[in-house]
C-alpha cells in the first residue's frame, strides 16, 4: 500500500468516528507532513537557485531582487490567504462526508480567487515603477528591481490558482500531488534560468573539449521569468489533477455553480480576512526591515536577502507540518471529534519543534557553505553567516509559531492568532531592530528578528496549551460521531 493510501485510509477513521491509536496519529501526521514538507523546500531551493545564479552577476544584480523580496512575499501571502478561506470550507465538509458540498466550495472559489489575483496583479502592475524608488534603493539597482516585480505581477493569477489548487488537495488529504508539482517546477526553474538569465556561452566539459550553449542573457530578468514559467507549468499540472483526476475532488462530468454565494464568501472571509490583513501588516513589517536595512548598503541589502533565502531552508519543514495540520485538525472539527483534534495539535506542534531544533543546529554548523553557494563576494558571505548563526537560536520557538498557526487555520478562526502575530512584529521586532541597527548594523537587525520569534513562539504556545480555542469553533460537521471524546 503506498503513502498516499495509507493516509486516506488513517483520514477514514477519522470521518468514520473510528478510535485511533496513538501510533496511528503520528504516522497520518508524518505522511502528511512529509508531502507538504517536499513542496514547500522545493519552493525555497528555487529561490535558493534563483539567489545563486544571479549572485555570480555581481553584488548589483543580488540587491536588485533582495529589495523587492519582502513586498513579493506581501502579494504571494495574500494569494494564500484568499486560497485558505475555501480550502479550509473544504476541509470541513470532507471531515463530516459531505463530498458534494466540498464540491461546490471549490467551483465557488475558483471565480472568487481568480478575480482577486488579477485585481493583485493590476495593483502590483501599477507600483511595480515607483516600489525601488520608495523602499529606499540605491538608484543603481531600481531599473533591475522594478522589471522583475512587474514580471512577477503579471503571473500573480497564476501563482494564485497553485496556491487554490494545491491547499485543495491537501485539506482533502492528498499531499504527493502538490509536492510533484513543486518539485517538477523547482526544476523547470533550473532549467529556464540556466538559459535565460545568462548569456550564449562556451562550457568546458574536460581538456580540449567545449559545449556551445545558447542563453538569451537578460540577468534578473530572465530570473524573474524562469521562475514564472516554472509556476505556470505547475500550474498547469495541479489544475488538470485537481478538476479531472482528484478521486475527492474532480469536477468532470458534474454540473454546478461557479458563482460564489453569499454564505460561501462569508465563511471564506471570516479565514481569510484576518490572514491577509495579518500577512499586509506582518510584510509591512519587513518591507520596513528592509527600509531599515537598505541605508546600511548595498551588501547588506544582499547579505540580509540571502540570509533570509537560506533560512528558509531551516524552517520550511515547519510549515510542511502546518500544512498537515490544518488538514488534520480541519477534518477532525468537521467530523466533531474535539478531543482527537487537541490531540492532532499538541502532535504536530511538538514534532516541529523537534525536527526545526535540529535543522537550526545544523544550519549553525552549515552556514559557511550554505551562504557560500549563493555568493562569491567575502563581504556578503560574512555578513550572511553571521546572520544565520543568530537566528538559529530561534528555530525551535518559531516552529512553535508556524505550526500553532497552522492548527488555528484548521479552525478557520484565525483573528486572535492573526493579531498576535501583528502585534509581536511590529511591538518588539522593528522597535529592537530600529534601536539596534544604528550601532550594531546588520548583527542587531538579526537580534531583533531572534528575540522577536522566541517571544512569539511563547505567546502562540502559551494559547494552544490553555485549549480554549477549541471551545470557540462550531464545525460544519455538526455533532461528535465518537460520543466517548
Amino acid at each position: 500500500m503506498s503513502g498516499t493510501d495509507k493516509a486516506a485510509g488513517l483520514l477514514a477513521l477519522i470521518r468514520e468516528g473510528r478510535p485511533m491509536t496513538l501510533k496511528q496519529q503520528l504516522k497520518l501526521t508524518v505522511a502528511l507532513s512529509i508531502p507538504s514538507f517536499v513542496a514547500q523546500l522545493s519552493s525555497i531551493v528555487m529561490q535558493y537557485i534563483d539567489a545563486s545564479m544571479v549572485g555570480s552577476l555581481g553584488a548589483n544584480a543580488s540587491a536588485s531582487i533582495g529589495l523587492v523580496s519582502t513586498t513579493t512575499w506581501l502579494f504571494s501571502g495574500l494569494c494564500g490567504a484568499c486560497a485558505t478561506g475555501f480550502s479550509v470550507q473544504v476541509a470541513h465538509r470532507i471531515g463530516a462526508g459531505d463530498w458534494e458540498g466540498a464540491r461546490t466550495v471549490l467551483r465557488q472559489s475558483v471565480t472568487a480567487t481568480l478575480t482577486f489575483g488579477l485585481l493583485l496583479a493590476i495593483v502590483g502592475v501599477s507600483i511595480s515603477g515607483a516600489l525601488p524608488h520608495w523602499l529606499g534603493g540605491d538608484p543603481s539597482i531600481h531599473r533591475d528591481s522594478s522589471l522583475y516585480f512587474l514580471i512577477y505581477s503579471l503571473f500573480l493569477p497564476v501563482l494564485q490558482h497553485n496556491f487554490l489548487a494545491a491547499g485543495m488537495l491537501r485539506c482533502g488529504g492528498n499531499m504527493r500531488i502538490p509536492s510533484l508539482a513543486g518539485v517538477m517546477m523547482c526544476a523547470l526553474d533550473v532549467v529556464f534560468n540556466f538559459f535565460l538569465i545568462f548569456p550564449s556561452r562556451d562550457v568546458h566539459l574536460w581538456e580540449g573539449m567545449k559545449l556551445f550553449v545558447p542563453g538569451a542573457g537578460l540577468g534578473v530578468e530572465g530570473a524573474a521569468l524562469g521562475t514564472v514559467l516554472a509556476e505556470t507549468a505547475a500550474a498547469g499540472l495541479l489544475a488538470w489533477y485537481l478538476f479531472f483526476r482528484s478521486p475527492q475532488l474532480s469536477l468532470k462530468g458534474r454540473r454546478g455553480r461557479f458563482l460564489p454565494t453569499r454564505d460561501t464568501l462569508k465563511r471564506a472571509l471570516r479565514t481569510s480576512l484576518p490572514m491577509g490583513v495579518e500577512h499586509a501588516v506582518i510584510c509591512g513589517a519587513q518591507i520596513m526591515t528592509t527600509v531599515i536595512v537598505a541605508p546600511l548598503g548595498v551588501f547588506a541589502i544582499a547579505a540580509n536577502s540571502f540570509a533570509i533565502t537560506a533560512e528558509s531552508l531551516c524552517y520550511m519543514p515547519g510549515y510542511g507540518i502546518a500544512d498537515a495540520a490544518t488538514t488534520l485538525i480541519g477534518q477532525s472539527l468537521g467530523a466533531g471529534r474535539q478531543q482527537l483534534t487537541k490531540r492532532f495539535a499538541y502532535i504536530t506542534v511538538f514534532m516541529g519543534m523537534a525536527v526545526m531544533g535540529l535543522m537550526g543546529a545544523v544550519m549553525y554548523a552549515a552556514a559557511p557553505q550554505i551562504i557560500g553557494a549563493m555568493t562569491p563576494i567575502s563581504e556578503i558571505r560574512e555578513l550572511g553567516v553571521m546572520a544565520l548563526r543568530i537566528e538559529a537560536f530561534a528555530e525551535p520557538m518559531f516552529a512553535a509559531a508556524i505550526v500553532s498557526y497552522g492548527v488555528f487555520v484548521g479552525t478557520a478562526r484565525t483573528l486572535v492568532p492573526c493579531l498576535m502575530n501583528f502585534f509581536s512584529i511590529w511591538a518588539v521586532r522593528l522597535s529592537l531592530a530600529a534601536t539596534l541597527a544604528p550601532s550594531m548594523g546588520l548583527k542587531g537587525v538579526w537580534v531583533a528578528m531572534c528575540v522577536e520569534l522566541c517571544f512569539r513562539g511563547s505567546i502562540f504556545l502559551i494559547r494552544l496549551l490553555r485549549g480554549r480555542w477549541i471551545a470557540q469553533v462550531i464545525p460544519i460537521g455538526g455533532g461528535s460521531k465518537n460520543p466517548s471524546e
